[in-house]
């Protein structure tokens, strides 16, 4: 029997979730606080609009009209922002020996370089390749992120040792991905600039394994070529595939959703479906607390390890 876990990362010293509700959120990162749609935050807010207002640097408005669900382009909105929000600064992540530095920015799309809940998932992955580089292995863990964005996960794979391929269909994003690494102090991620689904067959067809597979597919999504990701039409295919490029005696393998209707027992379905009933794995909710005490959900998660790295 596999329980439903709620997870709450903790070691955030740059990032802190203020207020939420009335389907916005209020964020402090760094030095900076920003205030941003939240379709889940449908409960009232704690602090007064005023009070939201004293404190904002720059909040994000969508363009009426504007399905938050199904963003597929990067003109969905604008920010308004105060004199002292600047273009970019620079926040740091911290777990054990991990120290990542994100240089965030403000997007057209309402994101800013970083998804904040994904540092429970980071701390698994550093734990994982760093326990594997203290065992017996002989060779570094090789590991594959698609659906990469701007990389904390590449990041946090990288500064335990791994071999990284990352994988995004943006170009500007996976640039944007590079600086992150640099500013972290690693080198030597392997950067492709490809549809993540077209990239995975070739490397079933190729032979090719991984000892660690991070998959955070968007609900819909364009690739360089145009080729269309829509998640509940292509995500069991995509599953399917990765159990195939997952070394079989050893690996991990780590699968987030943040698309609202999304349940972690489609995570749970999909990878009994593919992998088979793994003992150990993981599922729950990933989520933060605002200073009020209300917990806003931010998506779902499963992950295992496969025996030992």
């Amino acid at each position: 029997m596999i329980t439903m876990q709620v997870i709450y990362p903790g070691e955030w010293k740059d990032y802190e979730l203020i207020d939420s509700g009335n389907q916005e959120k209020l964020e402090r990162f760094g030095n900076y606080t920003l205030a941003r749609p939240e379709p889940q935050a449908v409960w009232k807010k704690a602090m007064s609009e005023e009070e939201w207002e004293s404190i904002t640097h720059a909040r994000y408005k969508r363009r009426k009209g504007v399905d938050p669900g199904k963003q597929e382009g990067n003109d969905q909105g604008e920010w308004i922002r105060k004199k002292s929000m600047p273009d970019r600064w620079i926040i740091q992540y911290d777990h054990i020996g991990m120290k990542l530095r994100f240089r965030l920015g403000l997007t057209s799309f309402g994101h800013i370089g970083v998804f904040p809940e994904q540092a429970d998932n980071w701390n698994f992955i550093y734990d994982c390749i760093r326990q594997a580089a203290v065992g017996s292995r002989q060779s570094a863990v090789k590991v594959l992120n698609l659906f990469a964005y701007t990389g904390g996960a590449s990041l946090a794979a990288k500064a335990a040792g791994a071999d990284v391929v990352h994988v995004d269909s943006v170009k500007t994003v996976v640039t944007w991905a590079r600086e992150m690494m640099e500013n972290s102090g690693l080198k030597d991620i392997r950067w492709v600039v490809e549809d993540a689904m077209k990239f995975v067959r070739r490397e079933v067809k190729r032979g090719n394994f991984y000892q660690g597979i991070i998959l955070d597919p968007p609900a819909y999504g364009r690739g360089p070529e145009g080729e269309k990701w829509i998640l509940q039409d292509s995500i069991n295919e995509l599953t399917e595939l990765c159990s195939k490029l997952l070394e079989p005696d050893h690996g991990f393998f780590v699968l987030s959703f943040y698309s609202m209707g999304f349940s972690a027992m489609i995570g749970d379905n999909l990878v009994k479906s593919h992998f088979g009933d793994v003992p150990g794995r993981e599922i729950g909710e990933i989520c933060f607390r605002d200073r009020s005490g209300k917990s806003l959900p931010l998506g779902t998660f499963l992950r295992f390890i496969n025996k030992q790295i």
